[in-house]
């Protein structure tokens, strides 16, 4: 090979991605550059150490052969070297961040923006001299003076647009209960008289009206939000692509609420991995403000743990009263809800527990035995009396917040119809359904069986959709798919049909129906079902469809006097058969 022969392909800029607010990598605005460098990766232990001396790093010789993961790690360090050295050259100092990519060939370097056509310019100009450094005699200096002379001759573009609000704002993410937490939240706010605007996956609302329907839970939502007339509050549901894809849609929050963290849309864009996706959701933990609260559910390990990192003061909630970690926020000044004697209750540094209501009279947490909605319930609550509502206004929204069609949509809905209870709810991955199952015990008396029918997206990983049926037969005592054509999302829909019914297989089911759609399962499980038994239908698909057919068949909702009475009968009955 002669002195400078290259390594062909060495370098190729694979995507620019523009993050327009907080992100993954930065509390501010940054550039993803997703970069391949097979040339790099696949080089020679000798052919690497001579290019690196070449870039000024001689110390990366040596630290793996090729297509290794120690490789990856060093073209990680040289990638960010790289560009240290071309903003350099324009006297820009700048903090860099590097990890390995999605690809096996692929590094992700980040950085920040102050103007965009220049940080555009400088990521394209990354990716040449990566590749020039590989396939010519020019060492890095004076690959970064020929760089430096074309940066100069940019337009610098425009400056960042992302909002710093002067009025109240919540986030709130979580795998499961973002919705159900942010409409309860904003509810209590309502209660106190504020006015709010707040996002969701469903669309924008402004006082409980509906501003714009779509996916909100994005940057674009934010921007949205804020921008309703007299807004005094905004509550944002953030969910993780808008996160990955653009950047949160705030500079700061005054209160960041995490709900929980478990399997879902893994092996999407980067994230295959449950800390992974953690590191994801933290992300709104770190640009709370230092007086504000960062709401963390200790019942989850992963959400606990990111206290380490988070801004803010800590609040953190569990249902058992004698959680450690409680302890621990209480002595650095924290704040902490939990479950005392039945009740919602708030402890403070110095103080005995503050109880709010029982947990029974808040409806949303179905009488107290719906596990994740007790968790979301104390979760508004505390983000609630956090941005300084009263602690009566938060006490009658939580009371008076019910988990119906209108308000909530597809999240515990309850009906009862042909003598038996109906649950329509939102419950799409492990997490969901062992919520849902859970519920469905609770109001199943002994005697009586629970039914569900099932369906999810086809985005998900083989795991996921196995884990997510076994779930369900753990649960139930029987189960139904439900084919969900509008969300294939690139799986064949058999295969999404199989790899379901192998999960419920697994979980002990002994026979698994399949239907079209699900107002059909629903229709035959009503059916199949005898009087007293529970029927549960994850609506995915087909929500207004199965509200207008219970409708039809003359369903009533069940109030929360009627729940809270059947969740009593229920545990009644339990404890005098476990007495014998």
């Amino acid at each position: 090979m002669p002195a400078g022969a290259g390594l062909g392909r060495a370098a190729e800029l694979v995507e620019l991605r523009v993050l327009d607010g907080p992100n993954l990598y930065f509390p501010r605005p940054a550039v993803k550059l997703t970069l391949a460098l097979p040339g790099w990766l696949g080089a020679e232990d000798t052919a690497f150490a001579r290019l690196a001396a070449r870039a000024g790093l001689p110390a990366l010789a040596g630290t793996g052969p090729a297509g290794s993961e120690a490789r990856r790690r060093a073209a990680v360090r040289l990638a960010v070297h790289v560009t240290r050295s071309l903003a350099g050259a324009v006297g820009t100092r700048l903090a860099i961040r590097g990890r390995a990519g999605d690809g096996p060939d692929h590094v992700v370097v980040a950085f920040p923006w102050r103007r965009q056509n220049a940080a555009e310019a400088l990521g394209r100009e990354v990716a040449r001299a990566l590749q020039d450094l590989a396939t010519t005699r020019r060492g890095l200096p004076r690959l970064a003076a020929e760089a430096a002379a074309r940066l100069r001759g940019i337009e610098p573009g425009p400056a960042p647009v992302v909002p710093d609000p002067a009025i109240p704002v919540v986030q709130v993410t979580g795998t499961n209960g973002k919705t159900t937490t942010v409409r309860l939240l904003a509810h209590l706010a309502r209660t106190a008289g504020r006015r709010v605007a707040y996002t969701s996956t469903d669309g924008v609302y402004l006082d409980g009206r509906l501003v714009e329907a779509g996916d909100y839970s994005g940057f674009g939502g934010a921007a949205l939000a804020l921008a309703q007339p007299g807004v005094e509050v905004a509550v944002l549901e953030t969910a993780r692509g808008g996160i990955l894809l653009r950047g949160i849609g705030v500079l700061h929050n005054d209160v960041s609420v995490v709900t929980n963290v478990s399997e879902d849309h893994l092996g999407l864009q980067g994230i295959h991995t449950l800390d992974q996706l953690a590191e994801v959701k933290a992300t709104i933990t770190r640009i709370t403000r230092p007086g504000g609260w960062h709401v963390l559910n200790a019942d989850d390990p992963r959400v606990l743990a990111m206290r380490r990192a988070a801004r803010g003061r800590p609040w953190l909630l569990s249902v058992d009263p004698d959680h450690p970690a409680l302890r621990e926020a209480l002595a650095e000044g924290g704040r902490a809800t939990t479950l005392i004697d039945g009740a919602i209750a708030v402890l403070e540094p110095g103080t005995g527990p503050r109880r709010l209501v029982p947990v029974e009279d808040v409806p949303v947490t179905i009488a107290g035995i719906s596990t994740p909605n007790v968790q979301n319930a104390m979760a508004a609550a505390s983000a609630g009396l956090g941005i300084g509502l009263p602690e009566r206004a938060v006490v009658r929204g939580l009371r008076s917040f019910l988990p119906e069609p209108e308000r909530n949509p597809g999240r515990a809905n309850l009906f009862r119809c042909d003598r038996r209870v109906v649950v329509v709810d939102y419950a799409h991955n492990e997490a969901g359904m062992a919520g849902l199952t859970e519920l469905c015990r609770g109001l199943c008396p002994p005697g009586s069986e629970v039914w569900v029918a099932f369906c999810t997206a086809g985005d998900r990983t083989d795991r996921i959709l196995h884990r997510f049926a076994y779930r369900a037969a753990r649960g139930a005592d029987h189960v139904v798919i439900a084919e969900l054509h509008r969300y294939l999302r690139g799986r064949d829909p058999a295969d999404l049909v199989e790899r379901l019914r192998a999960g419920a297989l697994e979980g002990g089911a002994t026979e698994v129906p399949v239907f079209p759609d699900e107002v059909r399962a629903l229709r035959w499980m009503l059916r199949a079902s005898r009087p007293g038994d529970v029927v549960a239908i994850t609506a995915l698909g087909q929500r207004p469809e199965i509200f207008r057919m219970l409708a039809r068949r003359g369903a009533e909702r069940l109030s929360p006097t009627a729940v809270r009475r059947l969740a009593r009968r229920v545990r009644q009955e339990v404890g005098r058969r476990a007495r014998g």
